[in-house]
């Protein structure tokens, strides 16, 4: 009586040892998840999350109680019963918005912003694709003299700028902080935007030269749509900067009320109603609001733009 050996295939498990033997691996159980972290990491991510949400929980919470209950009990007691509406209210957003100003301060502030955000990138991404993918005499020279400008303090140009915006008559204009925030913000716009640009592949450059496309076309057509998420990183940064910004709006717009802007006003609401702090939260939660949206919004380009360039290749 004659017997035959099984084939790999007929034998237990034969299927999985051919496949791991094809992979050059050996059948295992799949290794753990090593991106989880140890628990030591996630204790302390977790820390500093509760560290930086709490407070803004408790600003969220205030802005909706009375002058009463603010000034009377802390904001965590509502966690007794927060179904109680008689503890809620909404007037304190009424009453900033309409009645000190901050609706019109934040339009003025979404007038500075947008154009404050969008002018310095547009021009960066030109400066960026010519110093990343165009020859000419003193290219890497001129790259480091102009972010050798992050170095220097944005404080010392105050009365310079505001001589020759004098002289132009756009003082306590719109167009003046347009201005300023394009000169403060350029220098950090080109460095991350022509690492980014000069991290993508020469080929699809050189490939779009050979098609007969002009430097133009490769700009707009080409590096643009790929250098996306550098450009969001960007407008994430220098959205925050000139939202939050309080010094450069002072100095440049002034405290009119059809120029100022919410971080002046709320420095005039704590000064004029310090004691009300129902008002001064709802108006502090009121300037966080944009922000908040914008930087939901685009995270998800926001690391791949910070580190994209790290690396070449």
């Amino acid at each position: 009586m004659t017997t035959s050996t099984p084939t790999a295939g007929e034998t237990p498990g034969g299927a999985a040892a051919d496949d791991a033997a094809i992979k050059g691996t050996q059948p295992s159980k799949s290794a753990p998840d090593d991106r989880r972290g140890s628990p030591l990491v996630r204790g302390v991510v977790l820390a500093m999350c509760l560290v930086w949400t709490i407070p803004t929980i408790g600003l969220l919470v205030s802005s909706f109680r009375t002058r009463t209950a603010v000034t009377g009990s802390g904001w965590w007691t509502v966690l007794a019963s927060p179904l109680d509406f008689t503890q809620w209210t909404v007037q304190n957003y009424g009453d900033v918005l309409f009645n000190s100003g901050m609706g019109q301060s934040f339009i003025n502030t979404a007038i500075v912003t947008i154009p404050a955000t969008v002018i310095p990138i547009t021009a960066a991404a030109f400066a960026a694709y010519a110093f990343s993918w165009m020859r000419f005499p003193g290219r890497e020279m001129l790259f480091v003299l102009f972010v050798g400008l992050l170095v220097v303090p944005t404080q010392i140009t105050f009365i310079p700028l505001l001589q020759r915006f004098g002289n132009l008559g756009i003082t306590g204009t719109f167009l003046s902080v347009w201005l300023a925030h394009t000169g403060f913000g350029m220098p950090l716009a080109v460095y991350l935007l022509r690492n980014y640009m000069g991290s993508l592949p020469r080929e699809v450059i050189e490939s779009a030269k050979v098609d007969g496309a002009s430097e133009f076309q490769t700009f707009t057509r080409l590096i643009l749509p790929l250098s996306a998420p550098a450009l969001a990183a960007f407008a994430i940064f220098q959205f925050l900067w000139v939202w939050n910004d309080f010094i450069h709006a002072l100095v440049f717009l002034g405290a009119l009320p059809d120029v100022k802007v919410m971080t002046v006003n709320l420095a005039e609401l704590i000064g004029q109603r310090g004691q009300d702090w129902h008002l001064l939260t709802a108006g502090a939660f009121v300037t966080m609001i944009m922000p908040m949206i914008v930087f939901f919004s685009l995270q998800r380009f926001f690391v791949r733009g910070m580190t994209a360039g790290s690396v070449k290749g």
